[in-house]
């Protein structure tokens, strides 16, 4: 029988889907197991046109959005993931924006979990859609 690695570092990448609350569930399950450091990102997709905002938008509206954006973010995470860890394992928080696949690859997925698998060195999970795997 193989014997399994211990992980002191596990990336769980979210977009807040269904499908990431699943996937979820096994990175903190083997955070859990190997009591490693489990790190929770989201990458926000960077948009060419966010710089042309400014020419139409106030700076006091666009700082009022950013302040939303980030209450929406921060309940996300809390809702979703920080509530159900507790104690049981050490986590940080980390939000990005930028390329999904770049900044996943910086910080240590259709397409995007494509080009991270083929690019990275370390083990990486891949946690199929729970509706997929339900299928008869």
């Amino acid at each position: 029988m193989m014997e399994y690695p211990k992980y002191k570092k596990v990336l769980f990448c979210t977009d807040f889907s269904e499908n990431s609350d699943y996937a979820f569930e096994f990175a903190f399950g083997i955070a859990k197991r190997d009591k490693g450091l489990l790190y929770i990102l989201h990458v926000i997709p960077h948009s060419p046109n966010q710089e042309r905002l400014t020419v139409y938008v106030s700076d006091d509206i666009l700082r009022n959005i950013q302040k939303g954006l980030e209450q929406e973010l921060d309940d996300n995470y809390k809702e979703r993931y920080t509530k159900k860890i507790a104690d049981a394992v050490r986590f940080e928080i980390i939000t990005k924006s930028g390329r999904e696949d770049e900044e996943i690859e910086h910080v240590f997925f259709g397409s995007v979990a494509e080009k991270v698998l083929r690019r990275s060195p370390f083990p990486i999970f891949v946690i199929p859609c729970r509706k997929k795997l339900e299928r008869p």
